[in-house]
């Protein structure tokens, strides 16, 4: 018997219901404020350590300090994660989120950002993963490429609007106003799950009379569900040690002019708001691996590129950012398809939150590592920033090997179903 072509879609996707379009663009919407809530460190970072009279390492801590509480928070939660209407959880974390934003945009010195970026990770840390949750709730494998492209762009979205006009509102006062005002646009994101989101609700319909410990222990001793988990740990890890000194690197060892970097960001984002709803259905037409192998080598190559630059025009490194984060995109949607599939329904939240959890936990050790590799010299140039692109691409070889074997085996799981 051959073997199926692995998580090939059907000839013919349905398309979305109203109803499927709403939340989408709702959890889309939820995917912006959080995602912008961490990616705003990283090019405030140029201006936070000269406020506060932060090191390199203390700055890493500070962005790992969300990635860690954001970890335990989803490992503490991901047995309880099933046990409830995924609406009335994400309405909780969503609210604590806000909370922390809130204190960022107040804090005053190194001690109250820490702890303020703390309490973040600990409700915004969760939210990722009840969305993905929701998300293979509410649409069948045949539309989750789609889906996914359209929640990354997410991501891209906070780029193209969130990023630059953070950049301009703490240019124009200072670093606390962007945090202030992710605290007014996510307002109306709560206001609208709590309006017009439906119940969900259907994973409590299905037989699950574990306690909430032995449903966490259940749901980790699975080996396909580890198998993911080492996945997902090597695609965050290169990733957080590049991020959080994006902008240092750009301003002091590219030579971009600070007030030219909003124009990295918004170029960047823009065009990742096509790429990643493209790459969405290039997933459901020719399946995830074939995407996941092309962005991975497209994101070894430019992440070579990118950690050796030196003084350079501002169109070279937006060319080079561009087609980086193409590469970075063609492996994250897939992956989340993938990685959706994966834990059966009645398993779904647990699964979403210890593959968010283990996501924070690396990427906050990443960063921490990060800072203490990167190190600021007198001119204010990063040294050995290579180093974190090796780890990188090494990461991603890795996961290339893995990810295979995983995919697979669910496709040849999805076709005995059938």
């Amino acid at each position: 018997m051959s073997a199926a072509p692995p998580l090939t879609p059907p000839a013919a996707a349905p398309a979305f219901t109203p109803y499927q379009r709403f939340a989408t663009g709702l959890l889309t919407l939820l995917q912006f404020a959080v995602i912008l809530d961490f990616m705003i460190m990283s090019p405030l970072g140029a201006m936070i350590m000269p406020a506060m009279g932060m090191t390199a390492q203390q700055f890493g801590l500070v962005v790992s300090a969300y990635a860690f509480s954001a970890g335990l928070s989803g490992l503490l939660t991901a047995g309880f994660a099933d046990r409830f209407d995924r609406k009335r959880l994400l309405l909780f974390f969503y609210g604590g989120f806000l909370l922390g934003t809130l204190w960022c945009g107040l804090a005053t010195s190194f001690e109250s950002l820490l702890l303020a970026r703390i309490v973040t990770g600990l409700f915004g840390g969760v939210i990722g993963s009840i969305v993905m949750a929701i998300a293979a709730d509410i649409f069948e494998p045949a539309l989750r490429g789609r889906v996914m492209g359209l929640l990354q762009g997410g991501f891209a979205a906070s780029q193209v609007l969130g990023l630059p006009f953070g950049l301009f509102l703490a240019t124009r006062w200072d670093w606390h106003a962007p945090f202030l005002a992710l605290v007014g646009f996510g307002v109306v994101g709560g206001l609208l799950i709590a309006w017009r989101m439906k119940p969900v609700d259907a994973h409590l319909k299905l037989k699950n009379d574990r306690s909430a410990f032995a449903h966490l222990v259940h749901t980790v001793a699975q080996r396909r569900h580890l198998h993911a988990f080492l996945i997902t740990a090597l695609l965050t890890t290169g990733g957080f040690m590049i991020m959080p000194f994006a902008s240092a690197f750009s301003v002091h060892n590219v030579g971009i002019d600070l007030e030219h970097l909003p124009i990295v960001y918004l170029v960047t984002g823009i065009s990742t708001i096509f790429v990643a709803p493209f790459v969405g259905r290039l997933t459901d037409r020719f399946g995830p691996l074939p995407v996941f192998y092309t962005g991975s080598a497209i994101t070894i190559t430019m992440v070579a590129i990118y950690t050796r630059l030196g003084p350079s025009p501002l169109i070279a490194l937006i060319v080079i950012n561009v087609v980086m984060f193409a590469g970075i995109f063609s492996r994250m949607v897939p992956w989340q398809v993938i990685v959706t599939g994966i834990p059966a329904p009645e398993q779904r939240g647990a699964f979403t939150a210890i593959n968010a959890a283990l996501q924070q936990l690396a990427g906050g050790l990443a960063a921490l590592v990060s800072g203490h590799i990167v190190v600021i010299a007198a001119d204010g140039r990063l040294e050995h920033f290579p180093w974190v692109g090796n780890v990188l691409i090494g990461t991603t070889l890795l996961v290339c090997v893995l990810i295979g074997p995983l995919a697979r085996q669910q496709a040849a799981r999805a076709d005995t179903k059938r």
